[in-house]
């Protein structure tokens, strides 16, 4: 069965989804590319069920990327402060329009993600709010160093129980052929005792995040009957449904991780359903596509309308940075609207087109940094993505001489203004550090040594 047959069938079940809501006043609204801002509907927010029953704001708060002080990121500014007050706004306004769903981790923002979320959180009834977060260790696993980090989060946040908890971004293997998930959760026992924790009620719900190969994913999916899994994350768009192993071959199709999670009925969680940003502001000539059908729309409003389509996913998390995201994002939701025939068959067409387009597939998620040598790698990715969509890249003798040196003007002139010298692609030594880490599979030196070999290029041709 193809994708639009078998999300027609699922249309039906969107209505059943929808829900209670609460209403708010409309704050002050900035403008924002890629969003649209104005009143939003009150009392209409949609909800799912999670296993137990509990309703689930279909639209979930990510706490990763967060505003801080003065704006910027903390690639710009690592000393830099989280914005207390703008993010408890943002919180207020979520709250007040019926987003129920908040989810953080002890490794986001560099660690300060947990303690602002528990600050905005509980200014708020408890009974207001359900709060995700998770066992993230990456870098250091024993059994000791897991307590710490999981005992910490409920410092952090101020809760007496977690919601959702969550093993964080399985999926890797050792190349001795150890399992990370084996390594990092059963091996140190940290399973069993955060099983033991969903007993005693310090733990709701138990389930896991999922970045890797198809063998762990099927292997701990296949355990559901021996941990009872509440819930499961996955990453999931209109693009990654069937071109996420296309683009990245070590990536798995999310058709294929919707299918067996929803087989099993386990509720599903959705990460980067807007690719980082990337699908709120695609590149013109896709974009067009869109706002041809829908010109009151916002671009990441489609994506949030697609996964609202799968009566399997219980919410869908978007890392919100400014007002204007939540306010947006809140709208897409208040109510979900599904999408007709000949919206979803333009969508197939948008995701074939932006699947072939020759973009570094990086969300921003940071955790590749930071790097050792000093390296922006989100903000080289992102410049590099953003001046391909902007026709900044430019391939002599393919265009005319005229656009050639434009684009080249284009892109050398604003490569120096956008990341710092010594933190470009030239200065990547291809440790592999990065590698590790970065959940989207990307081979991060060679596309540092492609972008370091087409600016020299452009440089080379002013000779």
């Amino acid at each position: 069965m193809d994708r639009r047959t078998f999300l027609k069938g699922l249309a039906g079940g969107v209505a059943a989804g929808a829900a209670l809501a609460v209403g708010c006043k409309h704050p002050n609204a900035q403008k924002a590319e890629g969003y649209t801002v104005g009143e939003v509907p009150l009392g209409q927010m949609t909800y799912r069920e999670d296993k137990h029953g509990q309703q689930v704001s279909l639209l979930g708060f990510g706490m990763m990327r967060l505003p801080i002080e003065g704006g910027g990121s903390l690639r710009d500014n690592p000393d830099a402060k989280l914005d207390q007050e703008l993010i408890n706004q943002m919180v207020d306004y979520a709250i007040e329009h019926g987003v129920n769903y908040f989810d953080t981790a002890p490794v986001y923002l560099r660690g300060m993600s947990e303690k602002a979320t528990g600050i905005a959180l509980n200014r708020h009834p408890r009974d207001k709010w359900l709060v995700a977060t998770k066992l993230s260790n990456f870098r250091t696993w024993t059994r000791e160093a897991s307590l710490k980090m999981y005992e910490q989060s409920f410092q952090e946040l101020g809760v007496e129980y977690i919601d959702y908890y969550l093993l964080h971004s399985f999926g890797g293997v050792d190349p001795d052929g150890t399992s990370d998930f084996e390594k990092r959760f059963v091996d140190n026992g940290m399973l069993d005792f955060l099983m033991e924790e969903r007993e005693k009620g310090r733990i709701r719900n138990l389930g896991w995040s999922f970045h890797g190969q198809q063998s762990e994913f099927d292997k701990v999916v296949g355990w559901t009957d021996k941990y009872h899994w509440d819930f499961a994350q996955i990453q999931m768009n209109y693009v990654d449904w069937h071109y996420a192993h296309e683009i990245e071959p070590e990536n798995v199709n999310a058709d294929y991780l919707y299918g067996e999670l929803e087989r099993r009925g386990i509720p599903i969680v959705i990460m980067e359903p807007v690719l980082g940003g990337r699908l709120a502001t695609l590149n013109e000539p896709i974009a067009k596509q869109l706002k041809a059908r829908e010109p009151e729309r916002s671009l990441a409003s489609w994506a949030f309308r697609y996964l609202g389509m799968f009566p399997g996913i219980m919410t869908s998390l978007s890392g919100m940075s400014a007002m204007e995201h939540v306010e947006d994002n809140v709208r897409s939701h208040c109510p979900l609207v599904p999408l007709a025939d000949d919206e979803m068959a333009l969508l197939e067409r948008v995701a074939d087109e932006f699947a072939h387009f020759p973009a570094v597939p990086c969300t921003g998620c940071q955790y590749c940094m930071p790097c050792p040598f000093g390296l922006d790698i989100p903000g080289i990715f992102s410049f590099y993505n953003k001046s391909l969509g902007e026709g900044n890249i430019a391939t002599e003798g393919t265009v005319e001489q005229k656009e050639f040196r434009r684009a080249r003007r284009a892109f050398l002139t604003t490569y120096d203004k956008s990341i710092e010298r010594l933190r470009q692609a030239d200065h990547c030594t291809g440790c592999g550090e990065c590698l590790k880490h970065c959940p989207q599979h990307i081979a991060i030196p060679d596309k540092m040594r492609m972008i370091e070999d087409y600016t020299n290029t452009l440089k080379d041709s002013l000779v």
